[in-house]
């Protein structure tokens, strides 16, 4: 891939795909939703450091490019869920392989 570097049609899909998981806690968020649908305070428990407003703001942007769904569902009071969509279990190897970079990473620069 990275021979293609100066491509500018892979340099557009790559920054489409930042974009679109750009920031510290959109892949987080996603991850937290991979194993099933959440409500809005469990997300925050799982997603340590998170503030409220900006767990908000990055649902919503995650929500605008079909990663989650928010879904109001029939109760008294309504209750919030958010579910990871398809387009955003496509994600799961780049999840894995940051993972693993992430270990190396920490390797590297820490030792551990």
């Amino acid at each position: 891939m990275l021979s293609n570097a100066g491509c500018p049609k892979t340099m557009l899909s790559i920054k489409d795909a930042l974009d679109a998981v750009e920031g510290r806690w959109k892949l987080l968020i996603l991850f937290a939703l991979a194993e099933k649908p959440k409500r809005f305070s469990q997300i925050a428990k799982e997603v340590h450091g998170i503030t409220d407003k900006t767990l908000s703001k990055e649902l919503k942007s995650l929500e605008v490019n079909k990663l989650i769904r928010r879904t109001v569902l029939d109760t008294f009071p309504s209750t919030i869920e958010y579910a990871i969509t398809p387009h955003g279990l496509s994600l799961e190897k780049v999840l894995d392989e940051l993972h693993f970079w992430g270990l190396a990473h920490r390797k590297e620069v820490i030792g551990k």
